[in-house]
This record gives C-alpha cells, structure tokens and sequence, in this order.
C-alpha cells in the first residue's frame, strides 16, 4: 500500500464500485503458452491487456495478432525484457522505443484499419520486474501510462505450490484490481492451473474481465 501512495504517477488499480477485474499478462506472446491463454479466456468470455516483449512480437507475429484481434489490449513491456535498475538511462528508453516500434508496425501490417483505432490508444507501458527509477518515470509518463499492479499471481514462483498461489490471488482481488499473470513458458505449469480456477471463482460471483483503457 505504501508504494501505491509514494508513487500516485503509476497506475496501480481502477477504481471502480463495479464487479471489474482487470487481467493482465506479461512476457509474450509464447508459442503455445499465449495461444492456451487466448482459448482459455475465450471460454469465460474475458479480456485482458497484453504486455508484450518486443523480440517475443517479432519472433511470433501471428500470435500477437492473434491477441489484438480477440479483442483484447496490448502494450509495451520492453523490446529484451530490461530491468529499469542496473541499465543506461538512454539504453533503455531506446529498448522501450524499440518495443514501441515494432509493436506500432505489426499492427499496421496486420490491419491498416485496426492501426488507426489502435494509433491513439496504445501509450499502455509496464517496467519488467516493476522496476523504474524516478528519472525514468518523470521521463516515461510524458508519452505513457505506466501500469502497475495490485495483485501479483506469483505463477511465476515455482516454490508455491498452484493451490496456494491462487488463494492468495483470489484473497487479494477487489472490485478495479489489476492482475498480473505470465504467459511465459516458466510460468506456464502453475498458470494452467491457476488461471481457469480464477476465472471460474469470479465468473460466478458475477464479475467482468475487462482491458485497461488508455487515459493519456
């Protein structure tokens, strides 16, 4: 809670009164991994945002548009999957630009229709790790939205076992969370257990699972 209150720039939840949940994946798209997802929301009818890695976008195009045109919403993630901490200021604004580019390009080889719709609203940035530095974040926020997140998953953490990874995601979602799962291979045996169950338990209390929506 203290982080969320120190850095109000970031977005870290919608706020909302209505049985809203925002999902959001990081690391694809996957081969295999981001197609399972996409079929899995598909059954419960849900949305979601993508936070996609540019060489992952330029190793499987066909996957990312795949993405785009079910509906969901993608945004930038990196092109390498860099860390904020521990890199060159201008390095990795350029890894970001880089991103950005192929991101913007694929889209508009894959519909010049759907790249204009989606022209003004794809400025949708997530830092790998959630690691930014404030120079970084001063700089970012002029072009992007950095979205964050209020409940992390942990389908990345092998030590937890499946069960007790989606508890604690479960426990922690409220009406406006953002959500963070991985469509990553090493994440991908707990999500295949993790992920149907979530959107079970919160399709039949009567929630919604809708994408973010761009506010810059």
């Amino acid at each position: 809670m203290w982080l969320i209150n120190r850095f109000t720039q970031l977005t870290w939840q919608q706020p909302t009164t209505e049985k809203i949940i925002y999902l959001t994946f990081d690391d694809g798209p996957m081969r295999g991994v981001t197609e399972w997802v996409l079929d899995t929301l598909a059954v419960y009818e849900a949305k979601a945002t993508f936070f996609c890695v540019g060489d992952n976008i330029r190793k499987n195009p066909d996957i990312f548009e795949r993405v785009v045109s079910e509906g969901h919403k993608v945004g930038n993630h990196t092109f390498n999957h860099l860390s904020g901490w521990g890199n060159d200021f201008l390095k990795y604004l350029d890894n970001i630009e880089k991103c950005q580019n192929i991101l913007e390009n694929t889209l508009k080889n894959y519909s010049e229709k759907l790249f204009l719709l989606q022209k003004q609203n794809n400025s949708l940035f997530r830092p790998p790790y959630g690691k930014l530095t404030f120079e970084q974040i001063n700089f970012l926020k002029q072009k992007y939205q950095i979205i964050m997140w209020d409940v992390l998953s942990y389908d990345f953490d092998r030590t937890l076992s499946p069960a007790i990874a989606l508890q604690k995601t479960i426990k922690n979602t409220q009406n406006g969370s953002i959500v963070v799962f991985h469509d990553s291979f090493k994440s991908f045996k707990q999500l295949e257990w993790i992920l149907p169950r979530y959107l079970a338990h919160f399709t039949h209390l009567g929630y919604k699972f809708l994408v973010i929506d761009d506010q810059k």
